[in-house]
Parts: structure tokens; sequence; C-alpha cells
């Protein structure tokens, strides 16, 4: 007898505190306004369950209504999907400070790849809120609650996401889901926004079962809380609860190498960084999972002020030596042989550079994802 379909991970949004000292895009919050927000799923079934985050919340969050729908075109929705999100049967939720909720089955049938427009409705006055800093998606802020409006004619353009963790779907049983936990590199910057050309979303167009959710968080470090919890701090809650989670695909390290030369300070040594990769090699396997690495990108070319350094681009070479033959993973994927100059391997391929040397277009993103070796992840 077959087992009933289990609810897993369809879509997922990494998410930083507001209140860091290090900010790459602006905080926000909210006062009666409605917040509409694209959501992509890697996975679709017949069925939706809404997270919501109010994590690095210090006080109760407050949803006067939340709605789920098809998107249209920009910031419409088609009105004949709209759908409430309730919880516990109610429409309105208070998620506690540092908490998390999910919502009740949603009946909207839902496909991979189709763009969903989320409606928040938030009355009272928020703080500063949990957000996605980086997400190469827009939300759109009107005043009021406009959660059922067909469109959102003079609504301010937001480059970020708030208050969004994730979407589950029902799939059966033995479905793949894997989990893309890195930095900026999963999660998109450099790539054309709102167009689905990420890393994570070119590897889901290549996979014929199974799928991928993004966990990327852009200026991620894997050894300091510095943009959002370090990856062994985050590990846990952003990879290996993630519901149905099979895989974990690991990109870190760059920020680590460069982040620290803005601020005049040395860069991580590879010993430190071969530990950390180590450590998160071994708890991914003690969990029965399959973990597969990439090595580490070129950044000799980047334009931003103390990230290109002697020493960081040397850590770089030996750290991505040791990925390569260390065998501490299931696998690999060789991203820094793929998007390389072959005539200056330390610099991003010209045709595969966001124009900022430290970050993929595109096309580079492709290559990202063609490094992958489908047999090796077994999707």
């Amino acid at each position: 007898m077959s087992k009933a379909p289990e609810w897993v991970a369809a879509f997922r949004s990494g998410v930083i505190s507001p209140f860091e000292r290090v900010q790459l895009a602006p905080p926000r919050g909210f006062r009666d306004q409605t917040v509409r927000q694209t959501l992509v799923p890697a996975g679709g079934g017949e069925q939706v369950r809404v997270r919501l985050t109010n994590r690095y919340g210090r006080v109760p969050l407050r949803l006067g209504a939340v709605r789920l729908a098809l998107r249209g075109t920009g910031d419409a929705i088609v009105p004949e999907t709209d759908r409430a999100v309730r919880f516990g049967g109610a429409g309105e939720v208070s998620i506690p400070p540092g908490g998390d909720v999910v919502s009740d089955p949603v009946d909207l049938p839902v496909e991979a790849g189709t763009p969903l427009s989320l409606s928040l409705y938030l009355p009272g006055e928020t703080e500063l809120a949990t957000f996605s800093h980086q997400p190469m998606e827009i939300a759109y802020v009107v005043e009021g609650d406009q959660v059922s409006a067909r469109a959102l004619p003079g609504a301010e353009e937001v480059a970020a996401r708030f208050y969004v963790s994730g979407l589950d779907v029902p799939a059966l049983e033995g479905t793949a889901i894997a989990v893309a936990f890195g930095d900026s590199w999963f999660e998109g910057v450099g790539t054309t926004m709102g167009a689905g050309r990420r890393s994570v979303d070119a590897l889901n167009a290549r996979l014929k079962r199974g799928w991928v959710v993004n966990q990327g968080i852009a200026g991620n470090r894997l050894l300091v809380d510095e943009v959002g919890e370090h990856a062994l701090a985050r590990l846990e809650r952003d990879a290996l609860s993630v519901p149905g989670v099979t895989h974990v695909l690991l990109c870190f390290g760059i920020n680590d190498l460069g982040l620290p030369g803005m601020a005049g300070q040395a860069p991580a040594n590879a010993d430190d960084l071969i530990a950390g990769f180590t450590e998160l090699a071994r708890r991914v396997r003690d969990r029965g999972l399959t973990s597969l690495a990439a090595t580490i990108g070129p950044f000799a070319g980047a334009i931003y002020p103390g990230i290109s350094t002697p020493e960081g681009l040397a850590a770089r070479r030996r750290v991505n030596r040791w990925i390569r033959t260390g065998g501490v993973f299931d696998g690999i994927f060789d991203v820094a042989h793929a998007v390389q100059d072959p005539e200056n391997p330390d610099y991003i391929r010209p045709d595969f550079d966001s124009g900022d040397g430290m970050h993929l277009n595109d096309a580079g993103a492709r290559a990202m994802a063609d490094s992958v070796d489908l047999a090796t992840l077994a999707l």
C-alpha cells in the first residue's frame, strides 16, 4: 500500500536580521500597508502551505490578512486563483518574537517554475522586518489592506522579500529535495532581476525528478556572523531541518576571504576554512544526507576596495585543491574551473562576469549549474 504524500519544501528564502551591523540592503518596517511578493516554487503539488517568520523580531508581528494567488504581470494577480491563507482556521495571525508559523493547507494547485503572489496585510506599525535582502525579485508595497486587489497601481517597488521563509507542497514518498546552502552565488546576485536565471534556477531546469530549494544569503560567511548567521550556526535550521531534504549543496568561502579586506582585516586562513568545511560535511553525513561542495569562485577582479588580496587568493587556491582531492564530501562541483578565465584563473571569465569581478551574470550562473554532475547529485 502506497503512503500518503508528505509535505516537503517547494520554496525557501534565507532571511537575515535587520539589526545587523553590516547591511548590504536597507532594512525597513511597515504600517497599515500591504506587501505583495513573488515566490517561484521549485516543485509543485495540489496544495501549498505558507511559512512566515518573525525570526529576528523583538516584538510580536501581527498579520491582518494573507492571500495567495498565481501571479499575473508585475504586481497583478490572476483573480480567479486568489485564495485566503489561514492559520488554525483564522485569517489573522500573530507571530511571537523569534517565531515562525506554518499556514493551513491552501487548495491552490501549484506547478514548478510558475510564479505565485503572496500578499500580506500589516495593520499595525511593525519594527524593522526580518527579510531576504538580495532575492532578485521585487516586492510591491501599497497603503492599506489591498491583499485582494487585482493590481497595485502606484505601488512602491522594493528589491527585497519580507517575513517569508518558504512554501511546502505534498509530494510522493521518495521525492528527492536538495538544499542549495550558501552565499550570493546561490542567491543570484549579478543575474537578471526577476527572471529566474540564478544558478539554482538553471540547475532545476536540468533535473528530471526532485528539485533544489535555495537557501543562499548574499554576503554570508562560513565561519563568522556578519551578513546573516554563519553557515555552521544556521546549518540545522536552514538545511538539515528542511522538510524532505536528501542532499545539501554547499557554496561558501568567498566572503570569508574577501569581505574582511573591506574593513582592513586579514582574510580567513585556509586551515580555518578547511576545518569549517570538514565540520559541515560531518554534520550533513551524520544526518544521513548527501553533501556536495562547490569550489570557491574567482574574485581577483573584484571592484570593491579590499576584497581582492594576494593572501585571500592564495588561500582560495589552497582550499580549492583540498575540496577537489580531500574526499570529505560525497561529491563536488568545480565552479571555479567552470567560470574562471583560462588565461587568468583568479579572474571570472569576461563573458561570465556580472561586471563587478565577483559575481556571475546569467551565462555564468548557467555554467555554475552545468558544473553539477547530475549522476553525483542523483536527482
